[in-house]
């Protein structure tokens, strides 16, 4: 956690004995907390939980204080994702928030009353998650990753960086929704003279095989989509550096992590929204009746250190439109 943000949180729990004052008599009320994707010791885990905390202290819910959080993680396979959700469900939370499309399987075979609030999902309607964006009825609502016509302008940027592009690696999860999803957008939007080769992202080692293969032709770059591909973006951001590939990402955290360049919404902007809902729902208010939301935030991110070690000149124009450089 960074400095400012520890001071931040220790400043709100200032104002915890007013609030208990107020509260004295009442429950601790209870919030479980499952995370899919990302190891515990990710600085990105680290980054969304002080978000969600300080924007749950900014609207009177201390941790230890009137409520208590629990956290889980989704670990590396399907038995223990299934046990980690029902120990959280068992614990009875007034409401659990989950991080990440693999977490909400798991979580809803476990239960289908606990009100759950989802952060960073691609597709919930497709997905089966929700009835409908305005009315997503049932135990489940929260906030939307992006929508697939995203993934055509990570192809569109590539262009623009290299434009003698012959071809381009596509990372991603064959073996879900938005991975195939964020594929066939993708190719449909894929100009003549551009082919599109797919680089399975089920494990480092399949990851690795294929980049290496990829490279072995000149005029490539690489697209990395959202889901399945962010534990492993070190060993990714490190194969496009070896093989010296131009690449376009889907988050910040790839770029300050040494990724070419990349576009997409703020990775940790959700998680404090969610906090919103949490607090409305541990007020009465059913998830069923909260719209399931959309970003709010996008942000394009270039890396201009990483450019000069691929000997690439970044258009003025792409400079430009930067939200952020890193130099």
């Amino acid at each position: 956690m960074r400095r400012r943000d520890f001071i931040t949180l220790i400043g709100g729990a200032a104002a915890w004995p007013l609030a208990a004052g107020a509260q004295q008599g009442e429950r601790m009320r209870r919030i479980g907390v499952f995370f899919g994707g990302l190891d515990r010791d990710d600085p990105e885990v680290t980054a969304r939980i002080a978000a969600f905390q300080r924007a749950l202290a900014e609207l009177g819910w201390m941790d230890g204080g009137n409520v208590r959080i629990d956290y889980r993680w989704r670990g590396g396979n399907t038995d223990l994702q299934r046990k980690h959700a029902a120990e959280l469900v068992a614990l009875g939370p007034d409401v659990i928030l989950t991080v990440g499309s693999p977490s909400i399987s798991p979580l809803l075979q476990a239960s289908r009353t606990v009100p759950i609030v989802f952060v960073n999902v691609v597709d919930p309607v497709g997905s089966g998650y929700v009835a409908s964006l305005t009315r997503p009825g049932g135990n489940i609502t929260g906030f939307t990753q992006f929508e697939y016509r995203i993934s055509g302008k990570w192809l569109e940027l590539l262009k623009e960086l290299t434009p003698n592009l012959l071809q381009a690696a596509v990372i991603r999860n064959p073996e879900t929704g938005p991975g195939i999803g964020q594929f066939a957008v993708i190719q449909a939007l894929a100009p003549l003279g551009v082919e599109l080769i797919p680089v399975n992202a089920l494990s480092a080692d399949e990851i690795e095989r294929g980049v290496a293969a990829f490279a072995r032709s000149p005029n490539g770059g690489l697209i990395v989509t959202a889901g399945g591909s962010a534990i492993h973006r070190e060993l990714i951001i490190s194969l496009a550096a070896r093989h010296r590939l131009p690449a376009v990402y889907p988050f910040r955290y790839y770029t300050v992590g040494g990724g070419l360049i990349s576009y997409g919404p703020d990775s940790v902007e959700p998680t404090r929204r969610a906090a919103n809902y949490v607090d409305r729902i541990l007020k009465g208010e059913k998830p069923a009746d909260l719209p399931v939301q959309a970003p709010t935030k996008y942000e394009l991110v270039i890396n201009l250190k990483t450019a000069n070690a691929l000997g690439l000149e970044i258009p003025p124009t792409l400079l430009a439109r930067a939200d952020e450089v890193i130099e």
